[in-house]
């Protein structure tokens, strides 16, 4: 099958996903961008021998809060490094009963409460793109990645929900018990804290981005359940984070064996007819 874009896939950690030992052959890359630094440095490797790239989102000590993540860098660093897709992991709350801590759901959508957070490549600052970007979210995260995170997840017998929208706040407070049930009313099946501007700024980059979340609690609406607590959720991510890697090993297997040109050049000619030039 002949292609014109290798792949290389950049695996963003969040609470708990960020232990290089799941690549081989390790080696750490220090990038600067004109946004900034990222996280930490970025580690390269190989899984199952197709090159990879993994980034700590909040440092490898885990010292940077979810509104302080420059996920601009993030993002560019893993462009300028050559990614051509990200798999991103993130530790949300659950809204709805029948979405259980310990399950892993694969987000297709989003609800913005954010209030200060960089969305944009092309805001104007000095170093930014030029232009104005008005990007469309509509599919926010690549179906064409989903597809094969979840032949994945099937092939190693994963239980994964195949879609779920995000209330995405800006934290590191949890919610309050209107917020949680605004939330819910809104549609919202999970709230978490680091989906956007991440897979806004991703698909800016023209990026196959997807974001598998780990379910760890149900947030504060649900009468009967403990107060969520940061140490219970980094406990439940720990306890079902090999779920995640499992699934992610054989997403990257599997997405190495397939032809990305058409997925890579169809976000470029969206970003591209997005953008909006001075004249």
């Amino acid at each position: 099958m002949s292609r014109k874009l290798a792949v290389k896939i950049g695996i963003i950690g969040g609470s708990g996903l960020d232990d290089p030992d799941i690549l081989e052959n390790r080696r750490e890359t220090l990038v600067s961008t004109p946004f900034g630094d990222p996280s930490d440095v970025l580690i390269e490797g190989t899984i199952n021998g197709v090159p990879c790239v993994l980034l700590a989102r909040h440092g490898r000590k885990h010292t940077i809060m979810p509104s302080k993540v420059n996920y601009r860098a993030n993002i560019w660093a893993l462009r300028e490094i050559g990614c051509t897709h990200i798999l991103a992991s993130a530790a949300v709350g659950s809204l709805q009963e029948e979405m259980k801590p310990g399950d892993l759901v694969l987000l297709d959508s989003f609800i913005d409460n954010t209030k200060s957070r960089i969305q944009t490549f092309y805001n104007g600052d000095e170093g930014s793109l030029p232009g104005i970007c008005h990007l469309p979210m509509r599919p926010a995260f690549c179906p064409a990645t989903q597809t094969v995170v979840l032949e994945a997840a099937k092939a190693v017998n994963v239980s994964v929900k195949p879609s779920g929208t995000i209330a995405v706040v800006d934290g590191p407070r949890f919610s309050s018990l209107a917020e949680s049930n605004m939330y819910r009313i809104l549609g919202a099946h999970l709230v978490g804290m680091t989906t956007v501007p991440e897979v806004v700024l991703a698909k800016e980059a023209g990026l196959c981005y997807i974001t598998l979340a780990v379910v760890t609690d149900y947030d504060c609406w649900r009468s009967v359940e403990e107060v969520v607590s940061a140490t219970s959720v980094i406990a439940m991510f720990q306890k079902n984070v090999q779920k995640l890697i499992d699934v992610f090993r054989k997403a990257v297997s599997l997405i190495a064996e397939k032809n990305w040109d058409e997925s890579i050049e169809g976000l470029a000619v969206t970003v591209k007819t997005s953008v909006l030039l001075p004249h």
